[in-house]
């Protein structure tokens, strides 16, 4: 058979070129996957703070008023006509004061509303371009499940490149210092690439594991389900979440929150109410949970208590009971963006994570310039790459900008993102690299200024305003300035 090579198979070589080429998409789609997911989780680490610059009009809460929850609720129902499934409050906390309200009601959506410090519902949320941030961080803007799975699958891959990163280089720790700057450009980014690599290491093993398991987390259940509750995921997830009674749908007059909130200070005395949320107010099966700081400040320091409509306390969960494996579990979210230690740490996680960014996006530019070292280059998935790298920050400011100029259009930040990632991506088919990179450069730059500009908010009562405005520009000016003009062609003999 003309198909046969000796005692094997031997694949004609528009074939072996056809596997070989979809081999490299394949990893460079997941290659830049893994980037996206490591820009926007650098990013993701100051969400509070942008949720705040987001909203430079809101009432600013340092403390509340003791009828500030039991009012913000009674509005909240009231403007929504009575009729919610949940209502959801997140109360301020020293990074973040600000308290929310959200309603949810089935076939009418979510409402959600910032309040004063006596509970006043003042103006709703925006937040464009914090949920853009965090979905395309958590879920790629898809959906949770398929989402979440493919951001899991990325901290896996992270964790298995450190690992064998560390194996394929023995000599990786002895020359943990040592650059060779100055000479071949290659040599020069594969030795910052290998030295970000090790001097960030701890971080990097922390955010890729943490984030491989929470991004597989609807996998791990599954199969906990299986294996221990005849495929009941609901058992599972009743483990670790705060049980909902027996379902009882007779209407009621809407639940009282007064005794919780008086009954859980009394079991915390120095804890502080972080989250509230209350089922059903007004059905039979009406109730309310609350998670409170327990004062320990430990990175899972927070206890949950489940209160019935008539105020009866039918489930606790306390932090400092917790044993080994809740403990761990209660830190996966605060350890993988960095929020368990005030604002230097999350300075630091976020650097760290622009530089997690840079080692995904260097490894492929050490790949290409290998295959054009050797004799091989790929100059299409060169113009590819980059026109995805610099798009990225340039889509991301594309978003920014239409979160501003558009606060109350949710869908703008997304179809501004979207659009000029397609727009650079369909640049790599008519212009060089080194152009791709001046425009994404160039572009983001000139984007953050604007988003700064239009935001405005300079004289807000809240600092962080200003002071994200600020960074926006001098990042942006940064980025301006490294902007090269394109070399000039002379004409022969001139």
């Amino acid at each position: 058979m003309s198909g046969l090579r000796g005692n094997g198979f031997a694949l004609a070589p528009g074939l072996v070129r056809a596997i070989l080429k979809g081999h490299s998409s394949l990893g460079l789609a997941f290659a830049a996957m893994l980037y996206l997911v490591c820009l926007t989780g650098a990013l993701a680490v100051f969400v509070a703070e942008f949720t705040r610059w987001e909203n430079p009009a809101a009432p600013r809460v340092a403390t509340l008023s003791p009828e500030a929850l039991p009012r913000a609720y009674a509005e909240a129902l009231a403007r929504a006509g009575g009729r919610v499934d949940r209502i959801l409050m997140v109360l301020p906390e020293p990074d973040n004061p600000l308290l929310r309200v959200r309603t949810e009601a089935h076939g009418a959506g979510q409402r959600e509303w910032l309040a004063d410090a006596d509970g006043h519902l003042a103006a709703p949320v925006r937040k464009g371009w914090s949920e853009l941030l965090i979905r395309l961080h958590v879920s790629l803007h898809l959906p949770r499940a398929w989402g979440g799975f493919l951001v899991g699958l990325a901290g896996v891959a992270l964790l298995s490149s450190l690992i064998s990163g560390i194996l394929a280089h023995p000599r990786i720790f002895r020359d943990a210092f040592h650059l060779r700057l100055g000479g071949s450009r290659r040599l020069q980014e594969a030795d910052l690439h290998n030295r970000i690599g090790v001097w960030a290491l701890p971080f990097h093993i922390i955010v890729s594991l943490t984030g491989a398991l929470l991004g597989l987390s609807t996998v791990i259940i599954a199969v906990l389900g299986m294996v221990a509750f005849q495929g009941d995921t609901a058992k599972v997830y009743a483990l670790f979440r705060t049980p909902r009674l027996a379902v009882d749908a007779r209407p009621a007059p809407p639940l009282d929150l007064r005794p919780m909130l008086a009954d859980v200070m009394r079991r915390v005395p120095g804890g502080r109410i972080d989250y509230l949320r209350i089922e059903h107010p007004t059905r039979r099966d009406g109730s309310v949970e609350l998670q409170v700081e327990d004062g320990s400040h430990h990175i899972a320091g927070t206890d949950a208590y489940g209160y019935d409509r008539d105020g009866r306390l039918y489930h606790a969960k306390r932090a400092a009971e917790n044993n080994l494996g809740g403990q761990i579990l209660g830190s996966l979210g605060p350890l993988h963006f960095g929020w368990f230690a005030g604002p230097l740490v999350k300075v630091a996680y976020g650097l760290l994570g622009l530089g997690l960014a840079y080692l995904a996006s260097g490894g492929v530019l050490l790949w290409i310039a290998r295959r054009r070292d050797r004799g091989r280059p790929v100059p299409g998935w060169e113009r590819i790459w980059i026109a995805f790298a610099w798009g990225q920050p340039l889509a991301l400011s594309a978003g920014a900008l239409g979160a501003v100029v558009a606060p109350a259009a949710g869908a703008v930040p997304l179809l501004a993102w979207a659009g000029a990632s397609l727009a650079m991506l369909a640049g790599a088919a008519l212009l060089s690299a080194g152009l791709l990179a001046r425009i994404g450069r160039g572009g983001t730059g000139l984007l953050l200024v604007l988003v700064a500009l239009a935001q405005g908010g300079w004289s807000a009562a809240d600092w962080m305003v200003p002071t994200v405005n600020l960074v926006l520009i001098m990042v942006g000016v940064a980025l301006l300035l490294r902007v090269r003009p394109l070399p000039s062609v002379r004409p022969p003999g001139a």
